[in-house]
């Protein structure tokens, strides 16, 4: 009696908390339908509906969105837009982000102590890495394209195809390296082993990919064999720390965010230390904004427990601090392609709800797939709303050979400030 009378005071203590905070929403309304009562919060648009099944959700919210994803996981709560609805919370979110802001020189000691309760190592990053990209083939397979990409497209025109767009993004990133046959090239972060079958089947290059996902190097290892392309590429299982050797250029796409913030400075100076005098880099990054990075460093979110453990957003300003302090490599282009994402998150999340019911067959039950239906509605959430970006980075070194940036002459002291290939940074 008396843990039911508890459970039901916290259910009350924690709606009027959360009553309260909706109450001061500044953009756009909220509907909460429950108990067959309509609540509406703030006013205008945009408009998003969340229907209450659960008043336990009350409790579970309180721990932000990590309780947001167990409490959706559990079917606690529903929306018929998941996406509208955290783009609403994120156009209300700068009250929040002031709070955190305020609190953050009295929770830097707490951030401080997770950091050495989860002390860094080799194996609890394979751990990490295995918690996300070791979840099965099966998974991937129905919701990417059939190059099985797993980053950012590019959509070139509206009638593209999800694969056309990842491949028209392969090319992009091949032409701003300008491979061609002579090359030598590393990738760092192999995937599904896209990159590196389409630089060695289109520009006829040598690659040489690395990974530490044990079912990812399996699995880039048969699609090599297959495609009859084991002279020109070469696929590792092993940490970038450990690699020895010099290359022409090198490729990483969407993996810095699983180095984490404490090790981003050792990954490029790695990068720097792998390149030839002559050598170029492309950098593919989701960036948070400076102004956000320090709060996020050390806060914990359902993306960071759930979907990627140990995982970290990079800021423009804290990728070029560590190109600047611990390599010889300079910032030479940037492109923002954040828009992209969005689309490229919507077609994933598209393809995993009409392969919902084969999902659940293979073992993928609901309460999985609510959470990974989250996760992409989240993520193309935060990109429509610019709270994170996707950015390319070309990174060279002085006696780099790129056509491109020998016309710009962009390592001259008389170089225009405002040459558009250094304008585009994203916010």
């Amino acid at each position: 009696m008396v843990s039911h009378l508890d459970s039901e005071v916290s259910v009350r203590l924690s709606r009027a908390v959360l009553q309260k905070v909706l109450s001061r929403m500044h953009t756009g309304t909220l509907v909460v339908l429950r108990d067959g009562q309509r609540q509406t919060y703030g006013r205008g648009d945009p408009v998003a509906t969340v229907e209450v099944a659960s008043e336990q959700v009350w409790t579970k919210l309180l721990r932000g969105s990590t309780g947001l994803a167990d409490s959706y996981a559990e079917g606690m709560w529903d929306t018929p837009d998941l996406v509208a609805l955290i783009q609403l919370a994120a156009r209300n979110a700068t009250l929040g982000d002031e709070l955190r802001r305020r609190l953050a020189p009295m929770l830097r000691p707490l951030y401080v102590g997770r950091a050495l309760a989860r002390p860094p190592s080799r194996r609890r990053r394979r751990h990490d890495i295995a918690a996300h990209y070791d979840l099965g083939e099966q998974l991937f397979e129905r919701m990417l394209d059939p190059t099985l990409t797993y980053s950012c497209a590019l959509f070139e025109h509206d009638e593209m195809t999800l694969e056309e767009a990842q491949l028209a993004k392969l090319d992009l990133v091949c032409d701003k390296l300008e491979l061609s046959a002579s090359d030598r090239v590393l990738e760092i972060g192999t995937g599904w082993g896209s990159f590196a079958l389409h630089a060695a089947r289109t520009r006829d290059c040598h690659v040489t990919t690395t990974t530490i996902s044990r079912r990812q190097h399996a699995y880039a290892l048969e699609r090599v064999r297959r495609a009859g392309l084991e002279d020109r590429v070469t696929v590792l299982a092993a940490d970038y720390r450990d690699l020895k050797g010099r290359y022409d250029k090198l490729v990483s796409i969407e993996m810095i965010e699983a180095v984490g913030w404490r090790h981003t400075g050792d990954f490029f100076a790695a990068c720097s230390r792998l390149l030839k005098p002559h050598g170029a880099m492309l950098l593919q990054a989701i960036t948070i904004d400076d102004r956000r990075y320090e709060l996020e460093k050390g806060s914990r979110s359902f993306i960071k427990e759930r979907i990627f453990p140990g995982g970290s957003l990079p800021s423009i300003e804290s990728i070029a601090h560590d190109v600047a302090r611990r390599t010889d490599l300079q910032m030479a282009h940037l492109q923002d392609i954040t828009a992209h994402y969005v689309k490229t998150l919507r077609l994933w999340r598209e393809r995993v709800l009409a392969n919902a019911a084969a999902l659940g067959e293979i073992g993928y039950d609901e309460p999985f797939r609510r959470v990974w239906t989250l996760y992409l509605a989240y993520c193309e959430a935060g990109f429509a709303e610019r709270r994170i970006c996707d950015v390319q980075l070309l990174l060279a070194k002085q006696d780099n050979r790129l056509e491109s940036l020998r016309k710009r002459r962009p390592w001259s002291a008389s170089s225009d400030a405002r040459d558009p290939l250094l304008a585009g940074q994203a916010g």
